[in-house]
């Protein structure tokens, strides 16, 4: 955990909000360490004299029984003991030596790919609906996901997207989007400008936009039709989710699942197992790196 917290690929196992977590649970861990490995010495001294002692009494009386009876950690390495230090082991030298995978396409088709994205555009629209129908549960559910961000610690040191925005701030950024000519998704603005657009995409049909992501192909896509996806972290990989836009480019076939690319299109639509979802058709497209903090993170929104 602490190799983890001193290269920085903590942040590809949890959200940067819970980074100050983890190096306090990191601190508390080594702390505890110290006290078992103190009681261990003890206990093992504390043995050693006790058998000395109890060695000398009964060798008095009786010294055939005493050389049999006695074990100082000199009996033969069997299965058991074997199987127990490994269990010891196995995770200390995984933890060193296996290098932080990041999760890549074929964890996204894990996930169900394209069906994923689908099912999200479906619980936009009955959280629609449902708010529509309950406007004060709506405002009770806003200020208690509000409460519950600010209890959030974030460090800006590990991600400095990782940042507190007020509501003003939240609610400009939604108006920036609509407003906007060409739309840029940024890491920062990625998840909630994804889900704004897909909560009505008629409203920006024709709209020019920029973003990155991994490239997911899928069975089933046309010949010219990829996913340019990202991975949204809640609170860690475990609940790592899938977004991204469906895309048409001329040069699909000539690219490859987990390849980073930046591009530029023009937002479209078109229809998956009778769900409609965006589609941008791709004007100009550039490979890149793997950006070094590969996943997008929810915006926090701080009570002030």
């Amino acid at each position: 955990m602490f190799q983890l917290h001193y290269t920085g690929d903590i942040t590809k196992y949890i959200n940067p909000k819970f980074v100050r977590l983890s190096q306090s649970l990191s601190i508390m861990f080594l702390f505890l360490f110290f006290i078992h490995i103190t009681r261990i010495w003890t206990s093992k001294r504390e043995e050693a004299v006790h058998e000395h002692h109890q060695g000398q009494d009964c060798c008095h009386h009786d010294s055939h029984t005493c050389s049999h009876h006695d074990d100082h950690g000199d009996t033969q390495f069997t299965v058991k003991k074997l199987l127990s230090y490994s269990i010891i082991l196995f995770p200390l030298l995984t933890g060193f030596f296996l290098p932080a995978k990041t999760l890549d396409a074929s964890i996204a088709e894990k996930k169900g790919g394209l069906a994923i994205l689908g099912n999200q555009k479906q619980e936009v629209n009955s959280s629609e609906i449902s708010d529509e129908s309950d406007s004060d549960l709506e405002d009770q559910s806003f200020e208690e996901e509000l409460a519950e961000a600010g209890e959030l610690e974030h460090d800006l040191s590990v991600n400095e997207e990782a940042e507190e925005i007020s509501n003003e701030e939240f609610e400009q950024l939604k108006k920036d989007l609509y407003s906007a000519s060409a739309i840029k998704m940024d890491d920062k603005v990625f998840s909630l400008y994804y889900e704004e657009i897909s909560k009505d995409i008629d409203k920006f049909i024709g709209r020019e936009i920029e973003f990155q992501g991994f490239i997911y192909k899928e069975e089933g896509l046309a010949s010219n039709q990829l996913v340019i996806s990202r991975f949204l972290i809640t609170h860690c990989v475990a609940d790592a989710s899938m977004i991204g836009f469906l895309s048409e480019m001329e040069e699909a076939p000539e690219l490859y699942d987990n390849m980073w690319v930046i591009v530029s299109g023009v937002i479209n639509k078109a229809a998956y197992n009778g769900t409609e979802l965006p589609m941008i058709k791709i004007k100009e497209w550039k490979a890149i790196e793997e950006p070094l903090i590969p996943y997008l993170y929810p915006l926090t929104i701080k009570v002030l």
